[in-house]
């Protein structure tokens, strides 16, 4: 009887990255960008083609006028990509500063 034991596994183990797998973070993306890049930043974050997410903002402005108040929504509250920090955030915090 002999025992194996394996050190490959535990060196895998130890070598795994420490970003967490899945999604991207929701950000308005800079490539693929024709307004303010929050459908490309939508559709990057969803794994979708950014032209099903098009369609879906111009279907809602069509039927019922709610794509432009939710393009405008989208726009202050997601943050761009290489920042942490959305418009409205920003907004608030020099609001904040102000006030002091």
């Amino acid at each position: 009887m002999s025992t194996y034991t394996d050190d490959t596994q535990s060196q895998s183990q130890s070598e795994q990255p420490t970003r967490p797998v899945g999604r991207p973070p929701l950000r308005r993306a800079y490539n693929g960008r024709i307004l303010a890049g929050v459908c490309a930043g939508i559709a990057d974050y969803l794994a979708v083609d950014v032209t099903i997410v098009r369609v879906a903002f111009a279907a809602f402005t069509f039927l019922g006028g709610a794509g432009v108040p939710l393009y405008l929504a989208c726009l202050l509250l997601i943050p761009e990509e290489g920042s942490d920090q959305s418009i409205a955030s920003s907004l608030l915090d020099s609001v904040q500063r102000d006030i002091r």
